[in-house]
């Protein structure tokens, strides 16, 4: 029988990788709890016009890379390709973003685009991305920023480095744009289809662009901050201090877009030098439009998202290993094998990562599996343990059967003491 693939794009994450994510995501957790932020958890299909209106009809997602398919009732659903936009509807509906109220949330989950997949860029992808609507201050794009290098820095990211800039906002960028658009019109021998047809419908986008003949058209071109209206000036001039005053290293990058409609003021990203081209890890920005667009009040929001496979890629470890067993219990008879699986229980109940065996196995080959799996204890039990009612202990470092031996019917409290004895209680390794 023809043997079934998985679709492209689509990963499978398996051991020792899933053990790193589940170690990542605990460590941005950890992180986010200590800012508190409250996890808010979205569906993967919404309505498409949640992602027609917040993302911009010309940008790439939206014109090429969504998952839309119509419901049984005509009602079109797309897979979702990012998360702000979902997380803002999901306040909204909950109540979450009201005037003087202020809601900040972080979610994790997959995200869809059908992109072509390379090296840091799957159709299915996971991001961790953190939000706070009702704020428009320059202190809350401080501590926004603050928090993503904070989280990549919980999970290893080292020589990151934080770039950003200011896009900004409904009454200064209409005559960047235009200016972006004269400046690539004048140019637009040199540019590539894509860009060409960007030239009306999304000019910062001409920034964007990775095509080397579009990135020698546009090295010229107008940047933002020559078209900065007072406000938006003395807010990026006001998280520029707030960064420097927490101690957070960035670089000023004027070329800097976002993908998303949405963004107005602060844009930010984080690179990793050893990613190649999709060498972005995360980023994100302020959207103060966006909860309006949406039906909402006029709050303003500000967040960003990092892209876990990414953040894998770039903290990678070639010696990454899945965690070996503090404890392998082995029944050495089929007769022990009821003794065995209750002390096991009992092992896992209170916390220690134990493996249970094959029953029946000899002493050789049982002894030569558990070292394969690094375990720090082995646990004997034959039918000798069983007329003794006890369980023996070896100890896999030193090779020794150690003094204390394991009560096989205990009913607790004597097998902690026991295992803290040994050392396993815990996951305490040398």
């Amino acid at each position: 029988m023809k043997t079934i693939h998985g679709v492209k794009g689509f990963h499978d994450v398996v051991p020792p990788q899933s053990e790193r994510c589940t170690e990542i995501e605990g460590r941005l957790r950890a992180v986010l709890a200590a800012y508190n932020y409250g996890e808010i958890r979205t569906p993967i299909a919404e309505r498409t016009e949640l992602f027609t209106r917040s993302l911009g009809d010309a940008t790439d997602i939206v014109e090429k890379e969504m998952y839309t398919f119509d419901d049984r009732d005509g009602t079109s659903l797309t897979l979702r390709p990012e998360g702000t936009a979902a997380v803002v509807r999901a306040a909204l509906e909950a109540g979450l973003a009201q005037r003087d109220q202020v809601a900040k949330l972080w979610y994790l989950g997959p995200m869809f685009r059908r992109e072509r997949p390379q090296k840091g860029r799957l159709r299915q992808f996971h991001q961790v991305g953190a939000e706070v609507i009702g704020r428009d201050d320059p202190l809350v794009d401080a501590e926004v920023v603050t928090l993503l290098m904070d989280c990549l820095g919980a999970c290893g990211l080292d020589g990151a480095e934080l770039v950003l800039n200011s896009l900004g906002d409904a009454a200064c960028r209409p005559a960047y744009r235009a200016a972006l658009a004269a400046y690539g019109r004048s140019r637009s021998e040199l540019l590539c289809a894509n860009c060409r047809q960007r030239l009306d419908r999304n000019p910062l986008r001409l920034l964007d662009c990775k095509e080397p003949g579009c990135r020698r058209a546009m090295a010229e071109a107008p940047l933002a901050h020559a078209y900065l209206c007072a406000p938006c000036r003395a807010h990026f001039a006001e998280v520029e201090r707030l960064l420097q005053a927490a101690d957070v290293p960035y670089r000023v990058e004027p070329r800097l877009v976002r993908g998303l409609d949405y963004y107005v003021r602060t844009a930010f990203e984080v690179v990793a030098g050893n990613l190649g081209a999709q060498n972005a890890v995360g980023g994100g920005g302020r959207y103060d439009g966006l909860v309006a667009d949406l039906g909402g009040p006029p709050l303003a929001g500000v967040g960003f998202a990092i892209g876990i496979e990414r953040l894998l890629l770039a903290t990678a470890t070639a010696d990454y290993r899945t965690p070996a067993p503090e404890v392998d219990v082995i029944p050495l008879s089929i007769e022990a094998a009821p003794a065995a699986g209750r002390l096991a229980r009992r092992l896992r109940g209170l916390g220690v990562r134990c493996e249970l065996e094959v029953a029946g196995r000899s002493v050789k080959s049982a002894m030569r599996r558990a070292d394969k799996l690094a375990a720090r204890f082995a646990v004997l039990i034959g039918d000798d343990e069983l007329r003794a009612g006890r369980a023996t202990v070896r100890d896999m470092r030193r090779q020794a059967d150690h003094p204390l031996a394991l009560v096989v019917d205990d009913d607790g409290p004597a097998l902690a003491q026991a295992l803290r004895e040994l050392g396993a209680a815990g996951g305490t390794h040398e």
